[in-house]
């Protein structure tokens, strides 16, 4: 009996073991409590819209989002704000194209953060176009979107998950933003702690790798502390430092970058050496002709419909739009942008790629609107910027849902590399996908799937296939 009583209580702590072991090695348990990660074949494919220059407040003022449960979801989105002088003020709707653009460069940041008090967004300026000179309202800084120009956006966000604590992860404007959205840092080099900070100026329009010899961008040391560092220095817009797109190369990952055009400062590749392999040594080159772009930066950006339809997804994709369909202040009527990240939804959500597939909308900068949530942290110099609009949609994303987790630009490389069993880009450096969450909250690998429901939009995507207009550029910001 007791021989029999040994042999059962071995039998059993081998079997807690094997147990425990087969949760950690499908991330069933974890040292640090998180989630686990996605089950196999539960995510195959990623696909990250990169919409430009607004905020939580200003984007998203939505009732069924910003009232508390059971009427609404309870995300954090405010009615008022308040100035440098004390006063609140009441923010009122605007049209999503408005023809006035609000600055929105490093110095802007410091100006509206006002050291975490977010009080000075009024003390940045709003620019007209030359032929409409003082064209922006009082108080253009703190105004939303009214609803009838963005109700694709509100039905995804009521929809699927809504992120109200999202932070741009740099407090500048887009071109830096663009390269943490594909590397975690604008680093100039593999181990600088030197940043570009700006746009580039003197360019003529064209950024990065290929931009003309007298092209430069501003930088900062984030070894400083203190977010009024100066910036005194200045380089080409050429940098080579580690991507997310390196690690998927390494591990057979096939990615997509899908682009209006190559020289647009949003447009993250053109600014990485080894990415754009300029035909001529910097700053002497005038096309990207290296394998990590000609095999996988699209133009035109549309292309990621047709690859879509014709099932040609990349398991990782980002998309970038022309300036049209962006979102971005200061092109006057156009209101594109809901309807052309609808379309890549709704092409996605009817195809076969709907059940395997996590779609993640962010905005690239907060665009010099008001946002009353001050950064959660400021880890040097240069980090973290404004609040910046979430929506994750999937299959498994939890479905009427706000993430109120603490999110960034890293947070979106951290789920990439958790999808795909990746390391950090570079841990000894410590980018930002090495210090954020990896979106866990936003999904729920154990429920049923959703099934997918069109987003209504006022344009499908055959308007988009069809437009033959040139994209309108970045306006260097």
């Amino acid at each position: 009996m007791a021989l029999f009583r040994l042999a059962l209580l071995f039998s059993v702590v081998v079997g807690l073991a094997l147990l425990l072991i087969n949760l950690n090695a499908c991330g069933g348990v974890s040292d640090s409590g998180s989630p686990p990660p996605p089950p196999p074949s539960k995510i195959e494919h990623v696909v990250v819209i990169v919409q430009e220059n607004r905020t939580t407040d200003n984007l998203f003022h939505d009732p069924v989002l910003y009232n508390p449960p059971p009427a609404g979801h309870g995300a954090d989105i405010a009615m008022t704000g308040v100035n440098s002088s004390g006063q609140t003020i009441t923010l009122t709707p605007v049209s999503l194209g408005t023809v006035y653009d609000l600055g929105h460069a490093h110095v802007s940041f410091l100006k509206g953060w006002n050291n975490g008090l977010m009080n000075g967004f009024d003390k940045d300026g709003a620019y007209c176009p030359k032929d409409q000179p003082n064209c922006a309202p009082p108080n253009a800084q703190y105004q939303y979107v009214q609803a009838s120009d963005v109700q694709p956006y509100f039905t995804l966000a009521e929809t699927y998950t809504f992120g109200d604590r999202m932070f741009q992860t740099n407090q500048g404007p887009s071109f830096a933003a663009h390269l943490y959205i594909i590397s975690g840092t604008s680093a100039i080099s593999a181990t600088s702690v030197i940043y570009a900070a700006e746009v580039p100026v003197a360019g003529n329009g064209i950024s990065g790798c290929i931009a003309p010899p007298q092209t430069y961008v501003q930088l900062i040391d984030t070894t400083n502390p203190d977010p009024n560092t100066n910036e005194t220095q200045t380089a080409y817009p050429c940098f080579d430092h580690p991507t997310l797109t390196d690690l998927l190369d390494a591990n057979g990952i096939t990615w997509k970058y899908y682009t209006p055009s190559a020289g647009n400062l949003w447009t993250g590749p053109a600014s990485i050496q080894h990415m754009c392999g300029p035909n001529n040594p910097p700053p002497n080159g005038t096309a990207c002709i290296a394998p990590e772009w000609t095999e996988h930066v699209v133009i035109p950006e549309t292309q990621v419909l047709t690859d879509i339809a014709s099932g040609q997804l990349a398991p990782v994709s980002w998309v970038i739009p022309k300036g049209q369909n962006s979102d971005h202040p200061a092109y006057g009527a156009n209101n594109g942008g809901p309807s052309w990240v609808a379309s890549i939804v709704n092409a996605i959500g009817t195809s076969q790629y709907w059940a395997n597939t996590a779609i993640i909308i962010t905005w690239d900068d907060w665009g010099g609107w008001y946002d009353h949530v001050p950064p959660m942290q400021i880890y040097n110099s240069y980090e973290y910027g404004f609040r910046v609009p979430l929506i994750v949609v999937s299959p498994y994303a939890k479905p009427a849902y706000t993430s109120h987790v603490n999110h960034d630009f890293g947070s979106i490389l951290k789920f990439i590399e958790t999808v795909f069993g990746l390391p950090a880009i570079d841990p000894a450096v410590g980018y930002a996908d090495s210090r954020a969450d990896d979106l866990s909250d936003c999904f729920d690998f154990n429920q049923a799937p959703l099934t997918f429901q069109p987003i209504p939009a006022p344009l499908d995507a055959n308007y988009f296939l069809n437009d033959k207009s040139p994209p309108l550029p970045p306006d260097n910001d």
